[in-house]
């Protein structure tokens, strides 16, 4: 740890143990089935009904020969946590490394927020981003890590260029993106891609009980767009500063705010019944087509 920032002592024990769990190799391996076979089920039988996925089939088929960094809108605490559900139950097999950075003042302050990490994500929100601006060479240190965790092929790093939840009555209105992501981006190149996630409430029992609504996909579905990967070599060839670092940012969150107004045209066709029932790209007809191809691929040869 950083000889410098003062730290409380839950505060200091609070990052040894995200480090230990995210940066021991076995540990992080056990953080993965933790969550693939705990919480994804749960979260699953939450929301899964309601999850419409649009452009995320060449995801299933990449092979990357680098970390992806998942950028995303933030609109509800839940938001990265859906996004790897759909990755996940979408065939995604690749990210076996998850991170998502996240502010600290909850999640490494507060024991309630230590205890809801690791039971809900294994841990992995992780590291934390300090607000304190005496503990500012925590959060350098917290950007030389993700650039780290980013050159593994296998990483996923899911971040939200806002750096703070919207709360206001528009959800597509979205805030002024911060540097932090860009001075990743640009440090770690990752493949980047966009996120623009809508229909997400912050009362997970709420959205529990929302999800086993008659005709739900047309009231109050949830919709993810994933986009293609970003180009940012522009930026690469300026030097690397607090300015270009922000301009890259911006680059992302338009590119975001683009697939915003994509989910828009979507959720008023699922509203209008356009999008039928049927339409393979409802989570829960992923599901089932891919557990078809499992049980094909497992029968006894001639059981067909």
């Amino acid at each position: 740890m950083p000889d410098g920032p003062q730290l409380s002592r839950f505060e200091e024990a609070a990052l040894k143990l995200g480090r230990w769990t995210n940066e021991t190799p076995a540990i992080k391996r056990f953080q993965e089935t933790f969550v693939q076979s705990l919480t994804r089920p749960w979260v699953r039988n939450a929301v899964n009904r309601r999850l419409y996925v649009d452009g995320i089939d060449w995801l299933v088929a990449h092979s990357p020969d680098r970390g992806m960094l998942l950028a995303a809108n933030h609109r509800s605490f839940f938001d990265q946590y859906i996004a790897s559900l759909c990755l996940a139950e979408s065939g995604v097999a690749w990210a076996k490394n998850r991170y998502f950075p996240v502010r600290s003042n909850f999640f490494y302050e507060k024991p309630a927020g230590v205890l809801i990490n690791l039971l809900i994500g294994g841990g992995a929100m992780y590291p934390p981003i300090f607000r304190d601006r005496s503990k500012a060479e925590l959060n350098r240190d917290a950007v030389e890590r993700l650039v780290g965790f980013l050159q593994d092929p296998e990483t996923l790093v899911g971040m939200h260029p806002e750096g703070q939840r919207g709360k206001g009555p528009d959800p597509y209105e979205l805030l002024r993106a911060q540097p932090g992501v860009g001075e990743v981006i640009l440090k770690a190149q990752p493949m980047v891609v966009p996120l623009f996630i809508g229909g997400l409430g912050n009362d997970f029992l709420n959205e529990a009980r929302l999800n086993y609504r008659e005709d739900v996909r047309r009231t109050d579905p949830v919709i993810l767009c994933f986009g293609e990967p970003l180009d940012y070599s522009a930026f690469l060839e300026q030097p690397p500063r607090m300015t270009v670092y922000k301009r890259c940012a911006d680059h992302v969150l338009e590119a975001i705010r683009a697939l915003g107004e994509r989910e828009r045209e979507l959720r008023a066709k699922c509203l209008s019944g356009e999008i039928g029932n049927d339409d393979p790209n409802w989570l829960t007809r992923r599901i089932r087509r891919r557990r078809g191809r499992e049980a094909r691929r497992q029968a006894p040869v001639g059981a067909h």
